[in-house]
């Protein structure tokens, strides 16, 4: 059986982690702080002290990280993935990332024989709680392949887009429609209340036509709780959107509805709402239209 490491045990990451080691492959971990290092190493994993330990001791290597310099220094840096690479060794990044990075690391790492997968993923810390998530992968082929029953043990569906990037371009796409999403439900929610009908029977007239998705499928119901905490935090979805800015700049594609999305998720952060789940934009409307979400009692 494939000898697995993971680095970075966040929100996302441990629960990842954890699904890997309960579908029983052997598990060596890294994360910056030691919490959820020693919560997995009571259940069977091995603790590494750098990310080059990790990558000597394994056949496959996940990193999931907050940014893109985060998983270039974890990879390439001091200590980096790169100095405990071995030929045959698979790099798997279940971070949201730049194309670019996804691309640059991939051409470092190939030098040395490493085969990388850009895999980000989708579903939440619920998806990755259930194993329940959307991997999307970009890089060769046959490492999916050798990398797919790790795949299957924490996510529901495998997709192979293409070659290195190209995951990391459908993750940009997946955070285009999913931020959308939650503004639209934001509106939708203020506009109902301030106009004079009940939003959460307004959510049950429309969520089974046309306007059916994820978003108002699994979100009005907290925010009618009072309920604006993590999930996805705010600022990794801000961050994200900037990711998707940064690359149509690259490409010079005009992105009109995502600019003005990012503007939206770029004042959250300054109304100091950075921490609060994504779909707490809705305050950024509510601040705009000077009123509040009716929660329930």
């Amino acid at each position: 059986m494939l000898k697995v490491g993971y680095i970075g045990l966040g929100l996302m990451g441990k629960p990842i982690a954890r699904n890997i080691l309960r579908a029983g492959y052997p598990l060596v971990v890294h994360n910056r702080s030691q919490g959820s290092v020693n919560e997995l190493v009571k259940e069977g994993a091995i603790p590494a002290e750098n990310p080059a330990q990790v990558a000597r001791q394994v056949d496959v290597i996940f990193t999931n990280l907050p940014d893109s310099p985060d998983v270039e220094k974890v990879t390439l840096g001091e200590n980096g993935v790169i100095e405990g690479s071995h030929t045959g060794l698979i790099f798997v990044d279940n971070s949201t990332i730049k194309p670019t990075t996804a691309r640059k690391i991939a051409d470092k790492l190939g030098e040395l024989g490493v085969a990388c997968l850009d895999a980000p993923v989708s579903g939440g810390d619920i998806g990755a709680q259930k194993g329940t998530l959307a991997i999307m992968v970009g890089g060769p082929k046959n490492a999916v392949e050798t990398v797919l029953p790790i795949f299957n043990s924490i996510g529901k569906t495998v997709t192979h887009v293409g070659e290195s990037g190209a995951g990391q371009i459908a993750k940009a796409a997946n955070q285009i429609m999913v931020a959308a999403q939650m503004v639209a439900m934001g509106e939708l929610l203020i506009l109902a209340q301030k106009a004079g009908a009940d939003p959460a029977k307004v959510v049950d007239a429309i969520r089974g036509g046309a306007a059916q998705c994820w978003a108002l499928d699994n979100k009005p119901q907290r925010l009618f709780d009072g309920l604006r905490e993590p999930g996805f935090k705010a600022y990794m979805q801000s961050k994200d959107l900037n990711i998707v800015m940064d690359t149509a700049r690259e490409y010079g594609i005009p992105l009109p509805l995502t600019a003005t999305t990012t503007q939206l998720f770029s004042a959250m952060l300054e109304m100091g709402m950075g921490e609060h789940d994504n779909s707490a934009v809705i305050g950024v409307i509510e601040k705009l239209s000077g009123t509040t979400l009716i929660t329930e009692k």
